[in-house]
């Protein structure tokens, strides 16, 4: 696994858990504790600050990867989906969240105030992303349409937390 290009040895449980409560994560690792991925081996938690970058051999033991920024958020929605899908064993789970476009607490934080909308324009002239609005039959959709079958989705404290599975058959060579 690589970070900036860098040699890193995959983390364990314990160091993912504690990249989690870092990030403020505390409701991570409260929804995983409730659907019962803390015990997972082969954990891996991409945070969302940081920038990683791994190749197709760096995940092929992650039984359980956990995305760390809300799928709002992420700027090539798609394309980070598609990659999973195709990098990520079958069967691995991806365990994420989003702000949720139904609920109340996302429309108030998103117009709210007035200037947040000014400053939502401010960012993306320089470059960063703005919340995008989502709710939970898109993104199971979404997650649907690139090989992602939803196994729970629950909202906790205004942001709602996914567990989806990768439903990619494994290869199989042909019989010639």
């Amino acid at each position: 696994m690589n970070k900036e290009n860098s040699p890193q040895p995959m983390p364990d449980l314990k160091q993912a858990i504690m990249q989690m409560t870092d990030e403020g994560g505390e409701n991570f690792l409260r929804y995983i504790r409730n659907i019962g991925l803390s015990s997972e081996q082969n954990i891996l938690v991409l945070s969302s600050s940081q920038h990683y970058y791994y190749d197709e051999s760096d995940l092929r033991s992650v039984r359980a990867l956990v995305n760390l920024k809300k799928l709002n958020m992420v700027r090539h929605l798609d394309k980070f989906l598609h990659s999973l899908y195709r990098i990520l064993p079958p069967e691995a789970s991806f365990v994420g969240c989003f702000s949720d476009a139904g609920t109340s607490r996302f429309r108030i934080a998103k117009y709210g105030h007035p200037a947040k909308g000014l400053l939502n324009s401010i960012r993306n002239i320089f470059g960063s992303i703005t919340e995008q609005r989502m709710s939970r039959n898109e993104v199971s959709e979404i997650l649907k349409t690139h090989g992602f079958k939803i196994v729970d989705m629950t909202e906790m404290n205004g942001v709602t937390f996914f567990w989806s599975v990768n439903v990619r058959r494994p290869y199989q060579k042909k019989a010639g």
